[in-house]
């Protein structure tokens, strides 16, 4: 797989998507914050529960995989600028960690606690998760899509992860974004970048854009 993002570009990503969702939160009202989404048995609070506690173990020093689960769903019953502060005073934590992680060349390719997952690794791993989820809320209201450096740090993240799995070879070359080898590069794959982003993911089905089954990384 070919990396692109340098570690500056991750933590720095990684807390303005945080910032962005936080913001995005903030703006909804109370029907759209009990918005049913496509991510099954979860309600627009809920996915605002898992990226913000997540973001609030991360400041506090616990690791976990960025997995929805039992624990998130009980996370976000209050109003959302709540919820939105939580998470803006959880990021007050994570700046000094990533100050120290982008200062420390082999603490950031170094282990993170999570089996097989370096820091770095990590940060980006965040940072595609608050984007992905960030887009599954505005699916859920009825706003649109945007792209920009989450899109291309979700689709880093995912050469990654579909790479250990196996999947491929494939090469993703979409407009407007760098091009990465899956499993060595083979033939391949345009269009939207979201779109695969959603396919990849298991938010959409693989004949939308022309693959086969077996591309989701879930």
């Amino acid at each position: 797989m070919t990396t692109v993002l340098v570690r500056t570009d991750v933590a720095k990503g990684a807390l303005d998507e945080y910032e962005a969702f936080a913001s995005l939160i903030a703006s909804l009202d109370a029907k759209q914050w009990d918005a049913p989404t496509r991510c099954t048995g979860f309600l627009v609070r809920d996915v605002a529960g898992h990226v913000v506690g997540l973001a609030e173990d991360v400041a506090k020093g616990v690791t976990r995989q960025p997995q929805r689960g039992r624990g998130s769903r009980l996370r976000a019953r209050r109003h959302t600028p709540q919820v939105a502060a939580r998470l803006r005073t959880a990021l007050d934590g994570i700046r000094p960690l990533l100050d120290a992680l982008v200062a420390d060349e082999d603490m950031w390719n170094g282990p993170s606690g999570v089996p097989d997952l370096t820091f770095g690794r990590g940060i980006l791993t965040l940072w595609y998760d608050a984007y992905v989820h960030a887009d599954d809320i505005r699916a859920a209201i009825g706003r649109t899509s945007v792209g920009g450096p989450g899109l291309a740090a979700s689709v880093e993240y995912l050469a990654g992860e579909l790479t250990t799995r196996d999947w491929g070879p494939a090469t993703l070359a979409f407009d407007g974004l760098p091009r990465h080898d899956v499993s060595g590069g083979g033939g391949e794959i345009s269009g939207d970048p979201l779109q695969f982003v959603l396919v990849a993911t298991g938010r959409a089905e693989p004949e939308t854009i022309g693959l086969q089954p077996g591309v989701s990384i879930y």
